[in-house]
């Protein structure tokens, strides 16, 4: 059975650029009688509020955007995080980082030739190079590290990957499109990367929709889900809702909030008319 998931980050109110994500991912899910779950992607909980969770449940049910079971909430999940993140550890494919975003913006300014990546400067690489005795002091002295992917073991291990989209076709994985990326921040222990790849995997998602600003990510996710042992979900990277400037939708842009639309005494049928049409393989 098909399995999607819906999952905002309960940072603000839902705006049409979510009720199109959802939307999206319930049309799959049902086409082929799957199942839709809702998770709360909330790790980040320093910008999460509690009011936020409950009007997104509120929004959805008055879209008609049904999902199935009790929705998840990552927090609850640092558990299965920290066991993943130790299992990566053990293959070898970590290392410790102690710079500040400080010292990574001035380490690339000095570079005269600063990799970049879809979403900008890519990280230099600095503390992948520390000598092994610095590092082990670092860590002894208590020094809080990040802790980052070596994209080019993790390559090593998991050879030439793709992946399989339902609107972009099938695409090679890049390891180090995005660099060493983070995968367990200083102040909360995971990060995105990780934890989406480590939920996706245990509630079973066979189909992963999400908007293609994320579609650059799905490289690193591949590496993890080789590296974890995790099967192969099908992807669905479906394109943005915009402003009038063409710029993707912010949680800051209260005017197309739901809850705005729906109190300004619009149906849930003239919102749901207002976001773009379904891909293909969700109709």
């Amino acid at each position: 059975m098909n399995r999607t998931r819906f999952a905002p980050s309960p940072t603000g109110l839902l705006h049409l650029g979510h009720a199109h994500a959802a939307r999206v991912a319930v049309a799959r899910a049902r086409r082929d009688g799957g199942r839709c779950l809702l998770r709360f992607e909330d790790i980040d909980h320093t910008r999460c509020r509690d009011e936020f969770y409950a009007a997104c449940e509120e929004d959805l049910d008055w879209l008609g955007l049904r999902w199935d079971g009790d929705p998840l909430r990552q927090l609850d999940r640092a558990t299965a995080h920290r066991a993943a993140l130790e299992r990566l550890r053990g293959l070898g494919v970590l290392y410790p980082c102690f710079c500040t975003r400080r010292e990574i913006n001035e380490e690339v300014a000095r570079m005269a030739r600063a990799p970049h990546g879809p979403e900008g400067p890519l990280y230099p690489g600095t503390c992948r190079q520390l000598d092994p005795a610095e590092r082990r002091a670092r860590l002894a002295s208590g020094a809080e590290p990040a802790w980052r992917l070596d994209a080019g073991r993790a390559a090593a291990r998991c050879g030439a990957l793709s992946f399989r989209d339902e609107v972009h076709g099938g695409i090679a994985v890049e390891p180090g499109l995005l660099g060493d990326v983070v995968l367990a921040r200083k102040d909360i222990g995971t990060s995105y990367h990780l934890a989406v790849v480590v939920d996706d995997a245990d509630q079973g998602i066979t189909h992963v929709t999400r908007g293609e600003d994320l579609l650059p990510s799905t490289h690193v996710h591949r590496l993890l889900q080789v590296l974890l042992g995790y099967p192969e979900p099908v992807y669905l990277h479906h394109g943005l809702v915009t402003d009038t400037a063409g710029r993707r939708l912010a949680k800051r842009d209260d005017s197309v909030a739901v809850r705005h639309l729906r109190d300004s005494g619009m149906s849930p049928a003239e919102v749901l008319a207002l976001l773009p049409g379904l891909p293909p393989s969700c109709q």
